[in-house]
Parts: structure tokens; sequence; C-alpha cells
């Protein structure tokens, strides 16, 4: 039971909470003239001409639309020195973000007004709507198991600091929230994953977890180290008081009945956030659906485009569609202007503004026409999985181009911790989901004639595992690319399984 305080507390917040969401163009608004003012006191504004009294339209039209690349150049003499850049203030956090879909780190400048108005905010705005669904909870009784990458901070020079989000994070926490946190921050801050994975997982054991937090593939593999050095059956005879997984990262449902089957309690809950180096961006509308609600009154400014169309048909958030996939462009707090982070969403609802992740947009497949993205995919190996009994632990899909042997399509790169019933009716109902699912990639498939049968390949035990190591990409937000529109992850892969 949360004590009164802290149940007023919360009360109170969740009534905000639905009163900003309930007026999230008006909110809009209001953001975009502080941060116009904000960009006219840079030397970026400078650039391109903006004032305080500068309009949408102003901004629209002067200010590009960006990929990190492009802001590369100001954030590096930023981070040698050099203020009033991007933002007018002195910024020496950055977030060092190891792309999905790059081998190039990039470095996000952190500021003050990003840090407390976005991350923290939208923190709060989580616990906010936890405690809001199951106003019996327990978590705060107990200590949250972080689930993160390296805590340790590095210095690049005496005016700038960084490390992963989750390091620029917890160095600006109050100490009673690292009190109510484990593991130690002496084996947080170890930046080898293996070596910190073991230790964290002989220490946390000992520890009440009431709450987790993380990616889902790398918590899945602390929680079975967990049972061998313990023992135990599941994890609810070490942790009998959990009762909440907060994740994000990568897409919940491939990994749903894992950890069902690890932690066996219909009072177990799931809670889903959408944040990233860049910002805090949505957290789950309600219990036992996937839809996200935007967060709107903390600090970003979004724009959107649809991806079949292009950045030339950007519109603002009051002017989005229903059902129609767009690519994010967000303005922030933190001196991101009209950046393009990557992703791709689609909206489910406008009052308050609901979404699903469909993917990135460097994450998709289409080679052949057939337009594949992630959403398709998480969906169809998902009910093949379910179909076949079956557990997947991770996969990588590409094309395979047309060759003399006419052999087009896809091939599919999977990992089992459980294999399927039958192999081949695992890759007959995938591609039927798939053909469910996307009606372009059902029009390539038809006859056999554009593309075959997609191509399966079940790969030993760790292979992703160590394909991410050979990288330096262990833990973290680190994650496999799920689907790549060309052959060069595929083929590092089966590298790395000595398959040429």
């Amino acid at each position: 039971m949360i004590s009164p305080v802290i149940n007023w507390y919360f009360k109170q917040r969740s009534q905000d909470l639905r009163m900003n969401l309930e007026r999230a163009d008006q909110k809009q608004e209001e953001l975009l003239v502080e941060l116009i003012e904000r960009l006219s006191n840079t030397r970026y504004g400078e650039k391109y001409q903006i004032s305080e009294n500068s309009t949408y339209d102003d901004f629209r039209a002067k200010v590009p639309v960006v990929v990190y690349e492009d802001l590369k150049p100001w954030i590096d003499r930023n981070m040698a020195g050099e203020q009033q850049l991007l933002w007018p203030g002195d910024i020496v956090w950055y977030a060092k973000s190891s792309g999905t879909t790059s081998n190039v780190s990039k470095f996000i400048p952190m500021s003050f007004e990003s840090l407390e108005y976005n991350h923290y905010e939208c923190s709060r705005e989580t616990l906010t709507q936890y405690c809001a669904f199951f106003p019996e909870t327990e978590i705060f009784r107990g200590k949250g198991l972080l689930i993160g990458g390296s805590h340790r901070v590095n210095a690049l020079n005496q005016n700038a600091f960084y490390g992963d989000l989750s390091a620029v994070l917890m160095n600006h926490l109050p100490a009673w929230v690292n009190w109510k946190s484990t593991p130690d921050m002496e084996i947080a801050m170890i930046e080898n994953w293996e070596e910190k994975l073991e230790k964290m997982a002989q220490s946390v054991y000992q520890e009440n977890v009431t709450s987790m937090s993380g990616v889902p593939t790398w918590t899945l593999v602390l929680l079975n180290r967990l049972l061998e050095i313990t023992g135990k059956n599941n994890i609810l005879a070490i942790w009998p008081n959990l009762e909440l997984f907060l994740h994000g990262g990568v897409s919940f449902e491939p990994y749903k009945d894992q950890f069902a089957s690890l932690i066996p309690s219909n009072k177990m809950n799931y809670f889903e956030t959408y944040n990233a180096s860049e910002g805090f961006f949505g957290l789950q509308a309600s219990p036992g659906k996937s839809d996200l609600l935007l967060m709107t009154h903390h600090g970003v400014f979004y724009e959107f485009y649809p991806v079949s169309k292009g950045e030339e048909y950007i519109i603002p958030l009051s002017d989005v569609v229903i059902g129609v996939n767009y690519a994010v462009v967000i303005t922030t707090v933190g001196g991101l202007w009209r950046y393009v982070i990557g992703d791709t969403v689609l909206f489910t609802d406008t009052k308050p503004y609901t979404f699903k992740i469909t993917g990135r947009t460097k994450l998709f497949i289409n080679a052949f026409g057939e337009e594949l993205v992630i959403e398709n995919a998480e969906s169809a190996i998902a009910i093949a999985s379910k179909e076949t009994a079956a557990i997947v632990t991770d996969y990588s899909a590409g094309p395979i181009y047309l060759s003399n042997q006419g052999d087009a399509g896809h091939e599919w790169l999977i990992e089992f911790s459980k294999e399927p019933t039958s192999f081949e009716d695992f890759i007959r109902i995938l591609d039927s989901a798939l053909k469910r699912a996307n009606e372009d990639y059902q029009a390539k498939r038809q006859g056999d004639i554009v593309m075959k049968l997609p191509k399966v390949i079940s790969v030993p035990k760790n292979t992703f595992h160590d394909w991410l190591k050979s990288k330096g990409k262990l833990g973290g937000q680190n994650k496999v690319p799920r689907l790549s529109n060309d052959r060069m992850v595929i083929e590092e892969i089966k590298a790395t399984m000595g398959l040429f």
C-alpha cells in the first residue's frame, strides 16, 4: 500500500498529467514560443536568422531538418568548450549513444533543462501513471533493479563529460534514489558488460527487488544467470515481491512468454516507456495495451512526415492523421533543432495523442518493393513462435538479392532458446503472418514469382551476443538490428558463425 503522503503526491500529479495531455496542442504551441526565444540567443539561431518574434512558419522555412551528422560540427565545437552554439547556456554533459544502424557513436548534448524538464519529469510521470493504474502497489517498499549500461562518467576534457545515458542521469540524481536502487555504484560503473553482469547477478539476488528496468534482451540474460546461481526454479523464488518491469528499447512482444515463464505471477506488471538519449517521448497509455502516450508538455516539440512521402511533407503534431506511418522530428530543450531521431510511429488516437512505435527509418527491408517494417516482423515472429511453441531469443533479417538461380527473398537468422515443434511450420506461419500484416509483401510473394519463401537459419546459442561483443556493443541500449535493407549485418553475423 502506498503511504498517504506518496498517494496524495501521485494523485495530484495524475490530475495534472491528464489535464496537460488534454491540452496537448496548446502545450506544444506554448513550448515552441519558448524554444524559438531560446534559439534566437544561439549561434545556430543567428545562422538561420531566427528572432524571438519568429513564428512557426518562419521556423519551418528557415531552420533545416537535420540528422546527427549535420549537427556534429556544432556539437564538436561545444565539446571543445565553445558555448551558446545550440543552446543558450553552458552544456558540459553528453550522453554517448551507439546507434542501432551505425557504427558511429553519437554525443547528445544534455542541458540542465533536458535533464530536469524532460528525462526526470517523464520518469516521474511514468511512476504517476503506474500508481494510477495500481494504487495498491508495493514497489516503494523494496529496491529498483537498474539494468542499464555502465554508469561510469568519462572526462573528454575539462569542458566536457560523457557517458551512457544512464551514467549521466545517475550522476545528477539525489542520493535517496541511489539508496533505493540496486546494484551499488561500484558494480554499476563497471564498463565490461560480461564482468558487470556476473557481479550484478552475484549481488542483487540478496536484495528485496520490487521493480526492474531495462532492455528485455539483456534483462533475460541476467534473470537466467540468477536462476543458475541460486538453483531456483523461477524469479519469484528469489524476489517474491517483484511486481514491475519497466522496459523499452525493443518490442516486448517476442519476449512476453519468456518473462511469463520466468516470473509466473498474474500480479506481475509490464510497463513500456519510450526514451532515448535524445529525449523521453512516451509511456504506456493503459495496462495490457501497447499504445503509448506522447509526452507533449516536457520539453520536446514534435513534427512528423509520412515515411512514404519524405520530409518536404513535414507537419506539426496537431495535423497528424490516425493510421499513417510517420517519421519523428524533434526540437528539444537540449539544443536539438528539427532533428530526425530515426524512429517511425503510427498514431492510434489524437485525444489524447497515443501511438505505436512501428520501427526505424533505417530498419526495414524494401529490396523488392515489399516495404517490410519492424512492426510486421515482430508480429509475425510472435505468431510463429506461439503456434509452434518456440521461444525466440533474437533475430535479424535481410534481403537475398535476385541471382541466376532466381532465389530472391528474405533471409532470417534466428536464435531460439526453445526450438519450434516443426521448423517447416515455423517458416510457413512466419510467411503467412507477414502476408497478412503487409499487402506489399503479400503481392511480392504471390506465386513465388518475385520473392521465394523466407530462408530461415537457426543459429547457435550466443551467436548474437558474440556478434555484438565483436563490435564492442554489449549491454545497455545496444541491440541487434532486426531488419536491414542490405546484407551487411547478415554477412557479418554469418561470418561470426563461420558461415560464408
